[in-house]
């Protein structure tokens, strides 16, 4: 258990750290465009929400490529050729998935319309939605290339090259959006042409370091790209297309518990952004923690070896929930020092804002333990293959459990925005329970290898 705690450890803190930095990536964006004002901050609010569940269920699609990798290398060390198509064909599906996720992109105008936004907001955020889009594909490969990477042992690339991004994107954010380096000031649309620079950059960057790494460079990974092995390519989206719906739901209960709190009011849904916003910066390292764990349970999936999915899942699960008792209690101990990071606590403007963040973090902090239980029994479920069941748990227990709960208790009862945070955690409390139990019970439901 103290080997594999170190061999978890190792593999998840850098992924961890990726994913934090990768938050500060889109951070640095909302910085910039707030500067241009509320319109721009609002449109470019609105046409994200759309480009970032498109690319998180993307990339959840092309994330099959993780456990079939783990598999193989658990397989046979030395799986040179199994595992260099199966990168080739997550690369193909990356393709496909960001050509149709563009198509969606293009008709954001129209979506957004429908939904009831203003006619000028709609047409502000489209056009920044026309040109960010261009960044689907770069995103979706470099996902892809970052598997391959940290399956291969070296995780610390991801946060290398993220890291890369974080300097490349505040560099063209400021050149483009303002006008410096002899650039034009373009605005909104300069934050858009940003971030494809960068995306672009991360991409080339994964090429580049893939190509001179020498254990890296002999599975040759772009020799004869254009070989299809229609076998592997069905097998990753017979994988993936689960683990893409439940990133789809998962991502849809929190986006629609925000179009419930703007019924509510104002304030309640700027204290509720605010909150969410430090319970995702939270859910980073338990996220990097559930990519380790695919990866270590797909190793000794692939080897057949009972004991070895056994600590891997073991060790997992307790390093992820144990990260969250800890953000947990920061929470419900210091919430208005979690708080001051992010605004003026003691400024009278702020007051009723920072009111109900503090309540809503004091369920955030009560539903911590099962944010990362779920993503880690998904990890681990995951890289027995299994996702099929665990998105059909999802979706009913986020949608019917999660989002039925925070619609009565927001509008039936006196909790208003409250009762919706409730609702988030009585969704989040029956996925994490009966992930759980479907890990437990995984010899007797024939989910192990023979």
């Amino acid at each position: 258990m103290r080997a594999e705690f170190g061999a978890t450890m190792a593999l998840a803190w850098p992924l961890a750290a990726a994913n934090l930095l990768q938050m500060m990536v889109h951070a640095i964006d909302v910085i910039f465009v707030a500067r241009l004002g509320e319109a721009s901050l609002a449109a470019a609010s609105l046409a994200i929400s759309i480009f970032g569940l498109l690319l998180w269920t993307s990339t959840g699609l092309v994330g099959a490529a993780a456990p079939l990798i783990a598999a193989e290398l658990g397989r046979r060390k030395h799986a040179v050729r199994e595992v260099r198509r199966t990168v080739r064909m997550a690369l193909w599906l990356s393709l496909l998935v960001a050509i149709a996720a563009m198509g969606v992109c293009a008709a954001g105008g129209a979506i957004m319309r429908a939904t009831g936004q203003a006619p000028e907001l709609s047409a502000h955020a489209s056009g920044f939605l026309r040109i960010l889009m261009w960044a689907m594909f770069p995103m979706i490969a470099a996902s892809v290339l970052r598997i391959f990477v940290s399956a291969l042992g070296r995780p610390k690339i991801a946060t290398a090259i993220t890291f890369l991004a974080l300097f490349v994107n505040a560099l063209g954010n400021w050149a483009l959006v303002f006008g410096h380096l002899g650039l034009p000031a373009l605005g909104l649309h300069g934050s858009a042409l940003s971030s494809i620079i960068t995306s672009s950059v991360m991409l080339l960057a994964y090429i580049v370091v893939i190509q001179s790494d020498r254990r890296l460079r002999r599975y040759h990974l772009f020799g004869n790209w254009w070989r299809p092995e229609w076998p592997r390519f069905r097998e990753i989206v017979r994988i993936g297309t689960p683990i893409g719906l439940i990133i789809l739901a998962e991502a849809g209960l929190f986006t629609g518990a925000a179009f419930l709190m703007g019924r509510i009011g104002e304030e309640q849904l700027a204290g509720h952004t605010l909150a969410l916003q430090i319970a995702a910066l939270a859910f980073q390292v338990p996220f990097g923690v559930a990519q380790a764990a695919t990866i270590r349970v797909g190793l000794s999936y692939g080897a057949r070896d009972h004991h070895g999915i056994a600590l891997a899942g073991q060790a997992s699960l307790i390093l992820g929930i144990g990260f969250m008792v800890v953000t947990a209690a920061i929470m419900w101990l210091f919430p208005r020092l979690v708080l001051s990071i992010y605004v003026d606590v003691d400024a009278a403007r702020n007051a009723a804002l920072v009111g109900y963040a503090m309540q809503f973090l004091v369920v955030a902090a009560a539903f911590q333990l099962f944010d990362g239980a779920q993503t880690v029994a998904a990890g681990v479920l995951r890289g027995l293959q299994d996702t099929r069941v665990p998105m059909v748990i999802a979706v009913c227990g986020y949608w019917l459990a999660g989002y039925g709960a925070a619609i009565y208790l927001g509008f039936w009862t006196p909790l208003a925005g409250v009762g919706i945070w409730i609702g988030l955690a009585v969704g989040l409390v029956v996925v994490a329970g009966l992930l759980l139990m479907r890990w437990r019970m995984r010899a007797r439901l024939g989910l192990l290898p023979a």
